[in-house]
């Protein structure tokens, strides 16, 4: 039987993505400056007191995209086709097999019928964040550690309000996968990542198995909320060894989002122009004076905008060129929040060859003129519903 080959992993260029996209003209001195900003090697986990020798080639792989020295994303490493069935010798011989199963079945459930990401996707993401994210210097415990489920957080903690469908849905796949040796850890973050790259032009994120779970309660407190201070957030996110240029670069997320509970009477309200794509439009409109009526804004994100300490790095990725160093900025952050409380990064493998290929070369928009009316008009359930599922907007089926 015909063994399933070990990952070939091509890394984008080694070049800081930042800086090495071409055609910046004014914008590469911010850009550089950015990179300077993002500069934050501080290593995590045991790979604090392994030496050089002592690394794997996953750990020193690792240890280049924390020290920022590789990139965090990688958009052409592949599997073999065909991939060999579960359950099957030739799968068993290589880890990287049954993720491949687990992620073309997360990728299909997390796009609708306008081939934008949908809230599985949205909510998979926000469950990668607030997982790993109960982690800090300061605190014990915590970290990628699958208890965001496993401790149920999703349904004790008001932070983790509106992750309880992502985290039944996890517990649906783990249950299904969970005799093949994943862990509940790896599966929130496999997660994350594919959704992250199937929303259209997402960065497709180095991604790591082998984490360990715990049903242990995390610290609680340590994730950001909507109406935080820059001086809160920017100190949150330090403790956790992520610099503020880096915190920009994760909070872009919102791209995609439609909020829900921070104003329940504007539910399903996005905070872009454009929900369910991940673009740098979000990063425009949170200094627009003249956004849509529908358009949602996190007091959070206000006031990171116009921070000194961040608003350069902020103003760089809203410029037109801003979406490739966004998304490399973005991939090189995930990791590490991917890995916080990650006691064995020496001991991962990486899988990134299983995520689905990106989708890089613009977006447009299949239903533009009813998004247009949406964004300017009253609240519309139907179309607030239909964009939660990442569905064509009902007046554009209509007029097929």
């Amino acid at each position: 039987m015909r063994s399933f080959p070990i990952a070939v992993t091509a890394l984008l260029a080694a070049v800081d993505l930042v800086s090495a996209y071409p055609g910046m003209g004014q914008q590469m001195d911010e850009l550089m400056s950015l990179k300077e900003r993002q500069n934050t090697p501080e290593l995590i986990g045991d790979l604090l007191t392994l030496a050089d020798e002592e690394l794997t080639p996953t750990g020193a792989a690792i240890k280049a995209i924390l020290l920022n020295q590789a990139a965090g994303q990688d958009a052409t490493s592949n599997v073999t086709l065909p991939v060999p069935p579960k359950g099957s010798a030739a799968c068993a011989a290589d880890t990287c097999c049954i993720w491949k199963h687990i992620a073309d079945e997360m990728a299909s459930a997390m796009v609708g019928s306008a081939l934008r990401c949908n809230n599985l996707a949205r909510a998979a993401i926000r469950l990668g964040f607030h997982d790993a994210g109960t982690w800090s210097k300061s605190t014990v415990g915590g970290g990628a550690d699958g208890s965001a489920v496993l401790a149920r957080e999703c349904e004790n903690r008001p932070s983790n309000n509106g992750l309880q469908n992502v985290c039944s849905q996890m517990r649906a796949w783990h249950q299904n996968y969970q005799v093949y040796g994943i862990s509940m850890a790896d599966l929130i973050q496999m997660g994350a990542n594919v959704a992250t790259v199937v929303c259209p032009l997402g960065p497709r994120v180095r991604t790591f198995v082998g984490r360990v779970d715990s049903s242990t309660p995390n610290p609680d407190g340590l994730l950001p909320g909507a109406f935080q201070s820059a001086d809160e957030l920017i100190a949150m996110f330090e403790d956790k060894t992520i610099s503020p240029a880096a915190l920009i670069a994760l909070v872009g997320a919102h791209s995609t989002s439609q909020q829900r509970f921070v104003d329940q009477g504007r539910a399903g309200d996005p905070q872009d122009r454009t929900p369910g794509v991940w673009d740098v439009n979000f990063y425009d409109e949170i200094k627009s004076t003249s956004s849509p009526a529908r358009v949602f804004k996190f007091q959070s994100d206000i006031n990171l905008s116009v921070d000194p300490r961040t608003s350069g790095t902020w103003n760089a990725f809203m410029s037109p060129n801003g979406q490739r160093p966004w998304n490399g900025a973005y991939a090189r952050a995930y990791v590490r929040l991917s890995l916080l409380g990650v006691n064995n990064i020496n001991d991962l493998t990486e899988c990134t060859k299983v995520l689905p290929p990106p989708i890089t070369d613009g977006f447009p928009i299949p239903d533009e003129v009813e998004m247009g009316r949406f964004l300017q008009g009253p609240r519309n359930r139907q179309a607030t519903d239909a964009l939660l599922e990442g569905d064509l907007l009902p007046e554009f089926v209509e007029n097929l």
